[in-house]
């Protein structure tokens, strides 16, 4: 009954992000606002709506570790074993903005989330806040050296080939994504809680494996289905974003509404995730030559099972 709920849960995250991601971007083109801030911004936080519904139920829930575990564990999830099982599919080119901002940013991103740890073992109101304001600054910054491509971007209703959607279905998007991804939320973290209860084992794990897992099952469908049309970049890009987010926007909007304890999480979760960061650089400069190849995947992969496998 639990593992129902559980799935059931999973099913309602995914369908209120999806729902509430379509209404956000029907609204940005009823608006005219450019898709490439759309994409920036709505469809970008939008395939980071689980991670953030999970989080934030959890923190309002008092379970801080199962707040900070599901962004760690999802991390290294998006690093190792999705990139990893997509250039083992086809191989990723590491193009020079991954290389010189895309990468760089993220592995920013998680050497502040081990700084912040490693003071005091938690997530503060204050930290939480400088956190938001990387995320603003990210998006600004992204948008200033993106400007030229931005000024010769069609409007989004020159590059929409698809029919618009009818006024009318907008709210009711917005809000039944909203309600879905409210209700899957606290379901999933009553029931992720319930397991963990179930199996002996403490709820930050169950959130490192299981529920890191669940929450990044839009970024691994997208990448997929980006390797299967042959955009292999865009999984890349899909992910490192997704990182980004998820520390930034996901842990610094959870920790100002309410300070996390990381509780069971380990540093040396931390520093997984921090590890599995500069590999991806370490490949990116070295190793594979500007390319993520498939030995390169294969290994990932096998880093990754090695991480779960020492956890449990």
């Amino acid at each position: 009954m639990i593992y129902g709920l559980l799935v059931i849960s999973f099913v309602l995250i995914i369908v209120g992000a999806m729902m509430l991601t379509d209404g956000s971007v029907a609204v940005a083109q009823k608006f005219k606002v450019p898709e490439f801030i759309v994409g920036l911004t709505i469809v970008a936080v939008g395939t980071s709506m689980p991670e953030l519904t999970v989080s934030f139920m959890s923190a309002l829930a008092g379970k801080g570790d199962m707040a900070i575990g599901n962004v760690v564990g999802s991390n290294i999830f998006n690093t190792l074993l999705i990139l990893g099982v997509c250039a083992v599919a086809s191989p990723i080119v590491f193009t020079k903005s991954n290389i010189r901002r895309d990468i760089p940013i993220c592995i920013v991103a998680t050497v502040a989330l081990l700084g912040v740890t490693l003071l005091n073992q938690d997530i503060t109101r204050i930290e939480g806040i400088l956190l938001l304001c990387g995320y603003i600054a990210m998006i600004i910054l992204t948008i200033r050296a993106d400007k030229k491509a931005l000024a010769t971007q069609p409007s989004s209703e020159e590059q929409s080939q698809s029919k618009p959607m009818p006024l009318w279905r907008i709210p009711i998007w917005i809000i039944g994504g909203l309600a879905g991804l409210i209700y899957g939320g606290d379901l999933f973290v009553e029931s992720a809680s319930a397991i963990a209860r179930e199996w002996g084992v403490s709820e930050a794990t169950i959130a490192i494996t299981l529920v890191a897992g669940g929450t990044s099952m839009p970024e691994l469908a997208s990448s997929l289905v980006s390797i299967f049309k042959g955009k292999a970049s865009l999984a890349l890009g899909n992910v490192l974003g997704s990182n980004i987010a998820n520390i930034l926007l996901i842990l610094g909007t959870c920790s100002t509404v309410t300070p996390l304890t990381m509780g069971g999480v380990a540093m040396t979760d931390i520093y997984m995730c921090v590890a599995a960061t500069f590999i991806l650089m370490l490949s990116a400069l070295v190793i594979g030559r500007d390319k993520l190849t498939r030995i390169e995947g294969l290994l990932f992969i096998l880093c990754y099972a090695a991480y779960i496998y020492t956890l449990i």
